[in-house]
């Protein structure tokens, strides 16, 4: 493996990143960068078969500065002074797996030697100056209130999901199903050739949008929906769930959301295919539901926003809305890497799920029992949501033009990155994600087993 230092032929000969390679090790606490860095001169250093990471300007050594650590590289990334021209998974697995960024937890910061050693860095290369403005996607929710009052998490929700419909259409399709799918046994390769979208032969049963279908009538099955039964979906989206359970299983269902660009396609797409009578959905938070019983809840892709002090009161409000022999399905990211603090100040919070926190899946299971729910199931559905997560990221770069056109090159940026690093997040067991199924005590028993559902 070539290591060496290519001077390069930008302006000056000069070679900046040999620098950049020892300022980016001082960031990540390791002295191998297995990166091939990419300097706005030209230059480039670092192993040469490597994933190349393109610093484009002096600003993203400036914002790093300011900001060491995932933070700063962020801000740079999503201002686009930072790029990962070629395979940005490979790029992304490359970065998580050096140094500070394999290590579970918050990001440990430098320490005042490696920050010295930094500001000696970016001196050298011209980077010092004020601290440059976040970019204008940045969430800014903390303003709002206590954390997870109604008001904050009505803005925390409104800045990841009213993004615009047409750029959700684009990345997430047909389905509008914004969670994990469930593939098929035989699940089809990875990366952006060979994505799980289906190409232009695919067949019916082929690709996302059949994956999605089948989460939406496991879900079904699971809460053994009858018609005639009454439905409460909490966190809506765009109704997909909603349209699903009601045309396919004669139910009615209510369904909540706190971002009012959901409830707007929602109620259209049920208008478009005739469930107005089935299907009610409303702006309203979850606390704030005064009409149940219900017979069965689905929460699909929700609890994550719901916080850890809040999960108890959020298993004990689902309980109270259901009628003794009714079923709940949770279904939920879960963090995998053990105990761990949320991170203020680290990628997601700051331009994705703002206030938003994972918790373990232990975590989970004893919250709905402490509510006085007994546990059906528990399906991991990890690897599914990381093929889901490839083929979004396949869709938004397919069609990065028009992306960019409805959301903005930096919106763009945000979710290439997120769902790009969700990814590898998955496939390496950081994170998980779980389908929990509880029922109510009393009314009528179970199925002895999953037969119902499988």
């Amino acid at each position: 493996m070539n290591t060496g230092v290519d001077a390069g032929t930008g302006a000056g000969g000069t070679g900046h990143a040999a620098r950049l390679e020892k300022a980016l090790g001082v960031v990540l606490g390791t002295g191998q960068i297995p990166l091939r860095l990419r300097a706005w001169d030209g230059s480039e250093a670092g192993p040469a078969d490597a994933p190349v990471l393109d610093f484009r300007s002096r600003k993203a050594l400036r914002r790093i500065l300011w900001s060491p650590g995932q933070l700063g590289l962020s801000r740079a990334y999503v201002a686009g002074e930072i790029d990962a021209p070629g395979d940005i998974f490979a790029a992304f697995t490359a970065l998580s797996s050096a140094g500070k960024f394999a290590e579970p937890g918050p990001f440990r910061p430098p320490s005042a030697s490696e920050l010295w050693l930094l500001l000696r860095t970016a001196v050298r290369l011209g980077a010092i100056g004020a601290n440059p403005a976040p970019p204008p996607e940045e969430a800014r929710v903390e303003k709002k209130g206590r954390m997870h009052s109604r008001g904050r998490d009505s803005a925390a929700i409104s800045h990841h999901y009213d993004v615009g419909n047409d750029f959700y259409a684009l990345v997430l399709g047909p389905s509008m199903v914004y969670s994990c799918a469930v593939w098929p046994e035989a699940a089809p390769g990875r990366g952006p050739e060979t994505d799980p979208v289906g190409g232009p032969d695919a067949g019916p049963e082929s690709g996302l949008d059949a994956a999605q279908e089948a989460k939406l009538d496991l879900v079904c099955r699971k809460l053994g929906l009858q018609p005639g039964m009454r439905v409460l979906d909490v966190g809506c989206g765009w109704g997909s769930f909603a349209l699903h359970a009601a045309a396919r299983y004669g139910v009615t269902v209510v369904g909540v959301t706190l971002s009012t660009e959901q409830a707007g396609l929602a109620r259209k797409r049920a208008a478009d295919a005739g469930l107005t009578g089935s299907v009610d959905i409303r702006v309203q938070d979850y606390r704030d539901v005064r009409d149940g019983p219900f017979d069965a809840i689905s929460s699909i892709g929700m609890s994550e926003h719901v916080g850890r002090e809040q999960t108890p009161a959020y298993a004990a409000a689902l309980f109270g809305l259901l009628r003794p022999g009714g079923r709940l399905l949770n279904h939920a990211i879960s963090w995998n890497a053990g105990p761990t603090s949320s991170d203020p100040d680290s990628f997601i919070p700051r331009y994705v799920f703002p206030d938003g926190e994972m918790i373990s899946l232990g975590e989970m299971v004893t919250a709905v029992e402490s509510a006085g729910f007994e546990v059906l199931d528990v399906e991991a559905l990890r690897r599914h949501y990381a093929l889901t997560l490839r083929a979004w990221v396949g869709r938004l770069e397919r069609n990065w033009a028009e992306a960019v056109q409805l959301a903005g090159e930096g919106r763009a940026r945000v979710w290439r990155l997120y769902m790009a690093a969700s990814a590898i997040g998955f496939e390496n067991g950081l994170t998980g994600v779980n389908q929990v199924l509880v029922r109510r005590p009393g009314g009528e028993e179970p199925p002895l087993r999953r037969t119902g559902w499988l």
